[in-house]
């Protein structure tokens, strides 16, 4: 059986630079060399393109320098990754290697957020994951909300502020933020993942702060009420046109909140699965995590975090994670695996759904017929 060519892309550009490595390792080891052969490519903090054998290993220990420069994918006629090499007469132009389908192991901003997306459907390649406006829509924690208030999916209350205002006018900001209640309060990159840059706001002077600390990250911040004592509760997706869902999943922070801490370095909060709530509950929040998947035309996966109230369960949708964390301890494969779908099933089956919604592409026509 011809095994099909995969490139790995991992690294990037964001704060999120050093989980998409954490991620990429999980992958590369589930992926079947029987049935893979695999080409990976590390994005530097730059946004070079770099490979080689074990390019991961290279961009771990921070030693690129042999590693061999890779051009992106641009032409639709060309399926074929390329590299450059210094020779005598100067700079050489190689073939590195067909691919059949790319892999992004990438997390936040060039990475989950459209625009790397955008790169590979003007390259007309398969790719794992949600299209351009599914991930850009999704990484948008501002127009996110949006269009879950037009859908009718419960958010928390939330304000949208601009790096700008908190600049020239923070007294004003912050007024508008305490007209949506009592603190405390969550300030966030609208543009980031994995918990970077967020701060539980307790005070004045910690929102203040907490706004600072978010605009190091975006432009773009948005500032959601504290929920009173909720449980954290999440439930992955899987599919492109008819998602499905795995069992949920209740996170205990080890902190005051699910923070990055939490997720990637100690690994200290506890995770409960299958959580511990009434069926109508998990039934009514997989539902949500369907029609929020359908709402901003997800595909591939995502993982769904919600808030559930302790005295009423009431449920509140907090995120859609369209390149969720694939790490050893991460929630995504977690569920599934309780599902009953091990990680290299999963890694197999987004593959899958990768090459599917690559031949619903190629059924498009693109020119008005004569």
């Amino acid at each position: 059986m011809k095994k099909l060519r995969v490139a790995v892309l991992f690294g990037g550009r964001s704060g999120e630079h050093d989980v998409s490595l954490m991620s990429a390792r999980s992958v590369l080891a589930a992926l079947d060399p029987e049935k893979y052969e695999v080409t990976q490519i590390g994005i530097t903090l730059d946004g070079d393109w770099l490979t080689g054998e074990n390019a991961l290993d290279a961009f771990v220990n921070g030693n690129t320098r042999e590693l061999d420069r890779v051009i992106p994918p641009t032409e639709p006629s060309h399926h074929s990754l390329y590299t450059t090499r210094s020779t005598k007469m100067g700079e050489k132009l190689e073939t590195l290697a067909a691919v059949d389908v790319f892999f992004p192991v990438l997390h936040g901003p060039f990475g989950e957020d459209g625009t790397l997306q955008g790169l590979l459907e003007m390259a007309d390649v398969a790719y794992v994951g949600a299209g351009v406006a599914g991930s850009s829509v999704g990484m948008d924690k501002g127009i996110f909300k949006d269009v879950m208030r037009a859908n009718h999916i419960p958010i928390v209350d939330s304000v949208l502020v601009l790096r700008g205002d908190i600049e020239t006018n923070m007294d004003g900001v912050i007024e508008r933020i305490e007209k949506m209640g009592a603190y405390p309060f969550f300030a966030k990159p609208a543009n980031l993942g994995s918990s970077v840059g967020i701060s539980k706001c307790n005070s004045r002077s910690d929102l203040a702060e907490g706004l600072m600390e978010a605009a190091r990250y975006d432009r773009r911040i948005v500032v959601e009420k504290g929920v009173g004592n909720v449980r954290e509760v999440e439930v992955s997706v899987l599919g492109n046109e008819e998602p499905v869902t795995s069992v949920c999943g209740e996170v205990l922070p080890s902190r005051e909140f699910y923070s990055y801490e939490s997720k990637y370095v100690d690994g200290t909060s506890g995770l409960i699965i299958p959580s511990q709530l009434p069926n109508e509950v998990t039934e009514k929040i997989r539902e949500y995590a369907v029609r929020a998947y359908k709402a901003i035309d997800c595909a591939g996966m995502a993982r769904a975090d919600f808030f559930v109230e302790s005295d009423t369960n009431h449920i509140y949708l907090n995120e859609l994670n369209t390149l969720p964390g694939f790490t050893s301890i991460s929630m995504y494969p977690k569920l599934w695996q309780a599902s009953g779908l091990s990680y290299p099933q999963l890694v197999d089956r987004l593959i899958e759904l990768a090459l599917a919604r690559k031949a619903q592409r190629d059924r498009t026509e693109h020119r008005r017929s004569a």
